[in-house]
């Protein structure tokens, strides 16, 4: 249910040698960054715990990695589970008195935390006590426990899912936000000497250009980008082992993949571009409505490809011009 940094395999092993340690490492989110200094900064001075912080945005813009480099700063031990994994009351039990003073608890996804755990979370978040209802019917009774100080860093990419009271018990909420593309570079050229690998300017911008504005897109690229250039037996990957790695991929030169041109053409020939229901979008293309919405939809409405409206989602005209469709009158 707690995983540890310690037992992973190769793959995540690469992806933690990856993320950056500390905030001078951590490329981009600036107005996070500055809040949560500040934040620190004032609870060292306190000798206290920092308060509880709910992080929120799109998938692999660096929530985890946030979180890992919050407890760095602090000195601090990190525990890290998710809300799905938490099914019982008694599971959450185990895990908080299983803290040291100080610690961070991380829970990702944490909008998926059952209701009555959520509950049982306020008083722990709140007063540093936990409520355990012992036996059934009216012989049960309630006991309290005290738990050691320490800090929830809670993730979510659904920010309007959570109830408002679990939402009003965290001190600060960051929002995270796309990516500009002289960010994603500095990010790929940061990880391409992890991994111990070359790429040219050209050949970093043109991965960039197809990171979805995504730092863990951009990673995943490159380390493709990285397997081609071995088969290939080139030593610095350009541009043209870039392109034939993104069409290997499927990925265009705005990183639009199969899915998202699949739902683009779908709402053009069937609904003549929309308005279209998201429901209706995921029934045609056979996804579920929550991986639309989270993974495909926000990248399509910020580089203009999808406007929302009352009635439902619309192609733009950008969309028509990419997918080389003529635009009925």
């Amino acid at each position: 249910m707690i995983t540890s940094n310690k037992q992973q395999s190769n793959e995540e092993g690469i992806e933690t040698n990856l993320r950056p340690k500390n905030f001078e490492e951590y490329v981009g989110q600036e107005n996070a960054k500055k809040n949560l200094k500040v934040l620190i900064e004032a609870a060292k001075k306190r000798k206290e715990s920092i308060d509880h912080v709910l992080i929120f945005g799109p998938p692999g813009l660096g929530k985890t990695t946030l979180a890992h480099i919050i407890a760095g700063e602090m000195g601090a031990g990190i525990k890290i589970t998710s809300g799905p994994a938490i099914e019982r009351v008694g599971d959450l039990g185990s895990i908080l008195t299983n803290l040291n003073d100080g610690d961070v608890l991380f829970v990702d996804e944490i909008h998926r935390l059952n209701k009555t755990v959520e509950e049982v979370l306020y008083p722990a978040m709140e007063d540093g006590k936990l409520d355990i209802i012992l036996g059934k019917g009216p012989s049960a009774r309630t006991i309290q426990l005290d738990l050691p100080k320490f800090t929830i860093i809670g993730a979510t990419t659904r920010l309007g899912m959570l109830s408002a009271p679990l939402r009003n018990r965290f001190g600060a909420l960051l929002r995270l936000n796309f990516y500009d593309e002289k960010e994603i570079q500095k990010i790929i050229q940061r990880s391409a000497k992890i991994l111990k690998t070359k790429i040219n300017n050209p050949g970093c911008e043109m991965v960039a250009a197809c990171s979805r504005k995504t730092p863990r897109i951009a990673n995943r690229l490159l380390k493709r980008v990285r397997d081609f250039s071995e088969i290939s037996e080139v030593e610095e990957a350009n541009q043209e082992i870039v392109k034939k790695s993104l069409e290997i991929l499927e990925i265009d030169e705005l990183g639009l993949e199969p899915v998202d041109r699949e739902i683009l053409r779908m709402m053009i020939e069937k609904f003549d571009g929309g308005p279209v229901g998201v429901q209706t979008i995921a029934a045609a293309i056979s996804e579920e409505v929550q991986t639309i919405e989270d993974v495909y939809e926000p990248f399509l409405l910020q580089i203009g490809m999808l406007e929302r409206t009352s009635r439902g989602r619309k192609v733009t005209r950008r969309a028509y011009d990419h997918l080389k469709i003529p635009l009925s009158e």
